[in-house]
């Protein structure tokens, strides 16, 4: 058996970075037609903005993952999606005039896909892509207990839901958060927040191949309620969804992936500290990749040896000492996407 079925992993998830012009402007390099991209502006303190293919571009049309309101309408933002990129307009947030800008990108199915009846809710659309473990899925909530399908045929590892309608916190299940009982837990996305033991959010229900399970919780099933969730499966030389004990050293702990990290995003479970720190291959410096953006913050990319990691050839070393990526005896989560796989056509080179 091959070690992995993904040959090149920037088919299915790329980073790009770019000068905003302030004016309209066609971003092209990502190498696929984006589903899912996630904007910062990484000059400035400008909220992070999230578009999908299954919201459009309008009606709508942004999330924010640094803040807790309701998706809003835009028309400034991401216009379009196109063959190998995104059309832009003149939101500064998403296209700062002069400044620089990142975007991470994710590949899911063909546009936005069909209603899933997998679950007690149908979905609105669920766009899946089996190969690189990833769906998008829109439903209306019910503010009772209930099941959504996402497609996958796997288990998630990972599940990002944000109520569209509400002033709700996005909610985030791990498979890392707990060694035994992941499900009764959350973290939110937009907080720095420590990990909440909270049975209305997946109503204490692990997922399945074909499901995920919501609670009576306003956040991922508001009665009536318009809801977005991104449901991530692991793939192996592709992604990695795990955890690791911190150490507190600058001399860290060494985080085996099996192919050679082209992001990583990682939160301490146990402690409220800095929150989510996201780490790419793009951003200038080598080891030490010390430029992090933080995705529950609207901060300008700060740099921090603090906060700091390398990008090994098969996985990620901690080199800070923060909590944030290194609590001492604590639990750290991270959701990992390649550049290279460690075995294969395209094999991983040491950084």
């Amino acid at each position: 058996m091959a070690y992995t079925t993904i040959k090149k992993p920037s088919d299915y998830f790329n980073t790009k970075l770019w000068t905003g012009t302030g004016a309209n402007l066609s971003i092209t390099g990502v190498g696929f037609q984006p589903d899912f991209t996630w904007i910062k502006n990484r000059a400035n303190t400008d909220d992070h903005n999230l578009f999908d293919v299954l919201r459009g571009f309008s009606t709508d049309a942004l999330l924010r993952s640094n803040t807790n309101g309701a998706a809003t309408d835009t028309t400034e933002g991401i216009k379009s999606f196109d063959s190998d990129g995104f059309s832009l307009g003149t939101n500064g947030s998403s296209n700062g005039n002069g400044q620089g800008m990142a975007s991470w990108n994710w590949k899911a199915g063909t546009g936005q896909g069909s209603s899933n009846t997998d679950g007690s809710i149908n979905t609105t659309y669920t766009s899946v892509n089996t190969t690189a473990g990833f769906s998008i899925s829109k439903f209306t909530g019910t503010g009772a207990n209930a099941t959504v399908g996402h497609g996958l045929g796997a288990v998630p590892k990972m599940i990002i839901v944000k109520n569209l309608i509400d002033t709700e916190p996005w909610v985030v299940y791990h498979a890392g958060i707990d060694a035994t009982a992941p499900q009764d837990y959350h973290l939110r996305l937009n907080t720095t927040d420590a990990r909440v033991n909270e049975a209305e959010v997946w109503n204490d229900t692990a997922p399945t191949s074909s499901v995920f399970s919501l609670g009576s919780s306003g956040a991922p099933n508001g009665s009536g309620d318009a809801t977005i969730a991104y449901c991530f499966a692991e793939k192996t030389g592709y992604s990695k969804f795990g955890s690791y004990t911190g150490n507190g050293s600058a001399d860290g702990t060494f985080v085996y992936t099996g192919f050679k990290p082209a992001f990583v995003m990682v939160k301490n479970v146990n402690s409220g500290v800095q929150g989510w720190l996201m780490f790419d291959d793009e951003r200038p410096s080598y080891n030490v990749r010390d430029k992090f953006i933080v995705a529950n913050l609207n901060q300008a990319e700060a740099t921090s040896s603090n906060h700091s990691m390398d990008l090994l050839s098969n996985g990620f070393k901690i080199r800070g000492n923060d909590g944030g990526v290194n609590g001492s005896g604590n639990t750290l989560i991270f959701m990992a996407f390649a550049e290279e796989p460690l075995i294969g056509d395209n094999p991983a080179t040491a950084k």
